[in-house]
């Protein structure tokens, strides 16, 4: 099966102010305006963050795989229609996050983030999985807050 490509990875610089090393989405696959995205981020050994984490047995780790999925729940948020031009929603909080596999090099995340709620278009509730394998990585809700 080819993954559609939705998104690439230049559309994403367009719509998220993460550069490298923290730009974590290498493309979007799904997209549906204001309930979800489905995100691609492939993991490689040339990662910066192998080097220390863990020498000789190399772990993605957990902060990251939650910011790469905050990432593809960017992509949901900063596009809909209330909200405007040049904002940037920041994270507020986590809910429920638990890792269930470690990610390591060769691994091909696949991140669905879904819109649970948007209060007063400036508090923002995703709920998101992350599998690598059809097996679950991660899960957990997020929390993002509107910075003009």
């Amino acid at each position: 099966m080819v993954d559609q490509i939705v998104f690439t990875a230049e559309e994403i610089s367009q719509l998220l102010p993460h550069r490298y090393p923290f730009a974590l989405v290498d493309r979007i696959i799904e997209y549906c305006p204001g309930e979800k995205a489905v995100g691609i981020k492939n993991v490689t050994i040339g990662e910066p963050y192998f080097q220390g984490h863990i020498p000789n047995r190399p772990i993605m780790p957990g902060v990251l795989i939650v910011e790469a999925m905050a990432q593809v729940g960017g992509i949901v948020l900063i596009q809909l229609p209330q909200v405007p031009e040049g904002s940037f929603f920041a994270f507020a909080g986590l809910d429920k996050v638990r890792f269930r596999r470690p990610v390591v090099p060769g691994d091909r995340l696949v991140m669905t983030m879904e819109l649970l709620s948007l209060k007063s278009n400036r508090f923002a509730k995703i709920k998101g999985r992350a599998l690598v394998d059809d097996q679950l990585a991660a899960e957990g809700e997020m929390l993002f807050s509107l910075m003009d």
